[in-house]
């Protein structure tokens, strides 16, 4: 498995760098502008067509959901573990400077997703207008060929292509990041074993994703609504409980945006580099913006005017970055659980021995009877550790035996020298959502334990439910209707394989979940350049006919 996630961070490394990273911010800077920046109108005239209260556009048309069912939809696979578990590894790893480039893309994302948006809906399959298709590869086969019948092979090739990055990202980031999040809380906080929470969800998702786009619409349009504002509201009580800090915390967050962010406790330091590549990097996981994957939802509206709905759209951002991101990073700053002390306190590190070629572990360590009683087996923890060139990183064990008798079994680090061991003591590890239940219960006891793993269930099962969807209409392009059903049950069974305990933490499950986004990318930002003309006409048209009554 470690050779598999070196292959992955690889992979990543290349796509998900820093030149293409730089690409996204630059591609939403360009729409943003020739939009005039459309952001304003999302936040305006997105609105009003979401209560229904524009005359002639707000009914009518194909398709098989309203605006608000549409919106729910995207939202329900956008605002998830992404705004929870996400966060928190962004913060974990990139330190506070990732909030800042999380609201970046959040902001120019908004004009990302209305140009996508809107090109969906221009080109998308409406030969059965109940059920119609769209997405990236309907832009692509379609919109390319418009544009030159030169390009229409090509068009056919990329269109196929990202429904395969479309179908491995579903199963990676919209099914296994989900899935795994949910179960690590649950046995986290209530010892429940992972395989369970992996077969409860199997179950609860396939009773949804049987009954279709209709069925995922109607109960988006209550659940993401529910448990955001319950959410929003429990975050806003602990920035209220700790109000002196906010002001600290932001000046906190534009530092490090710009600077190194210095080590402490259980943070092990980080780059600006790092900063910017986790912030953009998670908040391209939970906004996915200018990926293609939120038009395929879109594209389900019904509506006469295709522009009205990538003008909702542009509200994905704003609510899934902007202000659910936001707010589970300022928790867990304000917080302080993102830099903890030690659970366990040493009076001296122990040595690292090499236990096999360039690896290196503590020989043994018992842990002392007055450890944390919290601390019981199968439990992650780590110690800090620093290389020659002062570089930090993290050594992960776990707990085995109980009471007087527990230890840790260490998995060994790869190392050509000996790094030598760090800060006072053991820390426990709270990989992803885990990490923000934790910053809850800091603020009051127990609001974690429950409002979060509610949430992070709730969050989970509506993402695997909406991006099922989307890899199935990806499966549709490729193959047509006849895979939907071995699709269908191949995703649910991976919910309950993705819990048996294949990955082990936040850094392999954040590896696994974002190797596919990177393709999507390469794919649709150059077919948003070539084709943005067309959406930009057909916007400005829009409203300038609204303007002329």
């Amino acid at each position: 498995m470690d050779r598999l996630f070196a292959v992955l961070d690889a992979v990543n490394a290349v796509m998900l760098g820093m030149p293409t990273l730089l690409c996204l911010l630059g591609v939403g800077l360009v729409f943003t502008v020739w939009s005039g920046f459309g952001q304003r109108r999302a936040l305006t005239h997105g609105v009003q067509l979401l209560r229904g209260k524009v005359p002639g556009v707000s009914d009518g048309g194909d398709g098989a959901l309203s605006h608000f069912q549409a919106l729910s939809a995207a939202l329900s696979a956008t605002v998830g573990l992404g705004n929870i578990g996400g966060v928190a590894i962004a913060v974990s790893v990139g330190g506070p400077g990732a909030v800042f480039w999380m609201w970046m893309v959040g902001l120019v994302g908004m004009a990302l997703k209305t140009t996508e948006v809107t090109l969906s809906m221009l080109y998308r399959d409406v030969s059965d207008p109940d059920n119609p298709h769209g997405g990236t590869m309907w832009v692509c086969k379609r919109g390319l060929a418009e544009l030159s019948p030169k390009l229409a092979r090509l068009g056919l090739v990329a269109g196929a292509l990202f429904a395969v990055a479309l179908i491995l990202f579903g199963i990676t980031g919209g099914n296994m990041f989900q899935a795994w999040n949910a179960s690590e809380i649950a046995r986290a906080y209530f010892g429940v074993p992972t395989w369970l929470s992996g077969l409860v969800m199997a179950v609860l998702v396939a009773a949804v994703i049987l009954g279709g786009i209709r069925r995922i619409g109607s109960i988006a349009g209550v659940l993401v609504p529910l448990m955001c504002g319950i959410y929003v509201i429990a975050a806003l009580y602990v920035l209220f409980v700790n109000a002196e800090r906010i002001p600290d915390t932001f000046a906190m967050i534009f530092r490090c945006a710009f600077s190194p962010a210095e080590a402490g406790g259980a943070f092990v330091g980080a780059s600006m580099g790092t900063a910017f590549i986790f912030g953009m990097k998670r908040a391209l996981f939970s906004s996915e913006s200018g990926i293609g994957s939120a038009p395929i939802a879109h594209s389900a509206v019904r509506t006469r005017e295709p522009v009205t709905e990538g003008v909702v759209a542009g509200l994905e951002p704003f609510i899934d970055t902007l202000v659910v991101c936001t707010m589970t990073a300022l928790v867990i700053l304000i917080t302080g659980v993102w830099n903890r002390g030690a659970i366990v306190q040493w009076d001296a590190p122990p040595a690292l021995v090499e236990v096999g070629e360039q690896q290196w572990a503590p020989s043994s360590y018992t842990l002392p009877s007055t450890a944390h009683p919290g601390l019981i087996a199968g439990d992650q923890v780590f110690i800090v550790t620093e290389s020659d060139d002062a570089t930090r990183g993290k050594l992960f064990g776990n707990v085995v035996g109980e009471g007087a008798g527990r230890s840790i079994q260490w998995r060994p680090l790869t190392a050509v020298e000996p790094p030598r061991v760090i800060e006072a003591g053991v820390f426990a590890d709270y990989p992803g959502s885990t990490l923000t239940a934790k910053a809850f219960d800091s603020a009051r006891p127990g609001l974690g334990q429950w409002m979060v793993t509610l949430a992070v269930w709730a969050f989970a099962i509506s993402t695997m439910i909406t991006w099922s969807y989307y890899g199935e209409q990806g499966v549709i392009y490729l193959a047509g209707n006849g895979w939907v059903v071995p699709y269908r049950l191949l995703w649910c069974v991976l919910i309950f394989v993705t819990c048996l305990g294949y990955i082990r933490t936040d850094i392999e499950v954040d590896t696994i979940s974002t190797v596919a986004l990177g393709f999507m990318l390469a794919i649709n930002l150059p077919v948003m350049l070539l084709l943005g003309s067309r959406a930009m006409h057909a916007y400005h048209d829009y409203f300038r006919r609204r303007r002329s009554g």
